[in-house]
């Protein structure tokens, strides 16, 4: 298949580029590079620098591709708070841009990354997809708004469009910011032999999923998805922070030294999905916990920090 990947420079992206490559796809990145890294792109992928919301200036250079599928986003729940135009323009507004785009370029499958965050600090857990959903932050808002302007494109324009709710992505390329960034803070940490910083007192949980699993989750079935949908990626299984401070100082073999600070804004307590409806389109995500924080850790020890 021809393959337009936004945001393939960053962490899930460049993950997701490897794989497609390996499996003989014809690719195509679209990325500014404000938060991505050019060498996370593989040589057998074409690259083009440029941004979402401004596709005229690029997409005459793509020609007709079977599928897109969208990563570019802004990904920190507090920045959505501070900045919260930015936020809509990047999420909502790019999405919306990046659907029109993928019509005029005939692409016949839409996939997009949305967020666990778009569910809220909902008490009766696992979340499904079918709700209740009650964002409380506007990249949770925008991240649900964008789902449904996919689902209406997608019926209105003959396009299957795949949204993916994303648990917490950990894994090796990580930066620091986001929903799923505190493995990499606390690797980060760990590596330049200083505290971790907890926000909140260490009880919150997460559903952890490494990023190889979502790469194989964005990958799935294309060429055959199936009817438009939302789906969960994630494990199914929860960690709360406390414990996963324990799993790292298991595999990096260290006294893992941390204080505790204000929660921050817009974070939520407790966050488990449902992994029904993804294990019955055919997915289940494969990599440990441990493994998936042991790989992570050797990736920053080897690094010293995150590639900025």
């Amino acid at each position: 298949m021809k393959i337009l990947v936004t945001g393939g420079a960053g962490f899930i992206g460049s993950h997701l580029l490897t794989a497609l490559v390996a499996q003989g796809d014809q690719v195509i990145v679209v990325d500014n590079l404000s938060t991505g890294t050019r060498s996370f792109v593989p040589p057998e992928a074409k690259f083009i620098e440029a941004d979402i919301l401004a596709p005229d200036a690029w997409k005459n250079e793509v020609g007709p591709v079977d599928a897109v599928i969208h990563l570019a986003a802004q990904i920190s729940v507090p920045l959505s708070e501070t900045y919260p135009v930015e936020d809509l323009r990047t999420n909502l507004q790019g999405t919306l841009t990046m659907l029109e785009t993928a019509t005029f370029l005939g692409a016949r499958e839409f996939r997009m990354a949305s967020s666990a965050a778009v569910y809220g600090d909902v008490a009766s857990l696992p979340l499904q997809e079918s709700g209740p959903l009650h964002p409380i932050s506007f990249y949770g808002l925008n991240k649900w708004a964008a789902e449904q302007y996919l689902l209406h494109w997608a019926a209105t324009h003959g396009m299957t469009g795949i949204a993916l709710r994303l648990a917490n992505v950990y894994g090796p390329r990580q930066r620091t910011a986001g929903e799923g960034g505190v493995v990499a803070m606390f690797c980060e940490a760990l590596a330049a032999g200083t505290t971790l910083t907890v926000h909140g007192d260490g009880s919150q949980t997460r559903d952890f999923i490494a990023v190889q699993d979502v790469a194989r989750a964005f990958s799935h079935r294309l060429g055959n998805p199936g009817s438009s949908a939302v789906y969960n990626v994630s494990t199914g299984t929860t960690t709360s922070v406390l414990n996963l401070i324990d799993v790292l100082g298991a595999v990096s073999g260290q006294d893992v030294r941390y204080l505790t600070v204000e929660p921050r804004i817009g974070d939520i307590h407790d966050s488990l999905l449902s992994t029904t409806l993804a294990e019955q389109w055919g997915f289940r995500a494969q990599v440990p916990l441990t493994q998936g924080i042991e790989e992570t850790w050797h990736y920053f020890q080897k690094t010293g920090h995150e590639i900025r």
